[in-house]
């Protein structure tokens, strides 16, 4: 899904997707291209980037490149894969135990 979903490679570009990204929700999604469940994942988003592409935007961060294990230390980023919410260039802490995250999107693409 890496090729249909805008992949983040350098610390550069990860940094300029969080300042540009105005007015939406930015959700990055730390992980691995090879790795099943980070595709499971990828497939799942990809199917919802229409339906929430008016309040978010939805990138893919190659945590296997160097140049992006700074973001992985500063989140400490131990679990893959791993998503990461922001608004306005702020960093936004969701509490998924709830599983009230789905509540905006259609019966057939909730995770719960």
């Amino acid at each position: 899904m890496d090729f249909l979903i805008t992949t983040l490679t350098k610390k550069q570009q990860v940094d300029s997707t969080i300042k540009d990204t105005i007015d939406k929700v930015l959700v990055l999604r730390f992980g691995r291209t090879s790795d099943p469940v980070c595709l499971q994942l990828d497939g799942i988003l990809y199917k919802s980037m229409r339906e929430v592409s008016k309040f978010a935007t939805i990138a893919l961060v190659d945590m296997d490149s160097d140049d992006i294990q700074v973001y992985v230390k500063y989140f400490d980023i131990t679990l893959i894969p791993s998503t990461v919410f922001f608004f306005n260039a702020h960093h936004m802490k969701m509490d998924c135990r709830s599983f009230q995250v789905g509540w905006c999107l259609p019966q057939e693409t909730r995770l719960y």
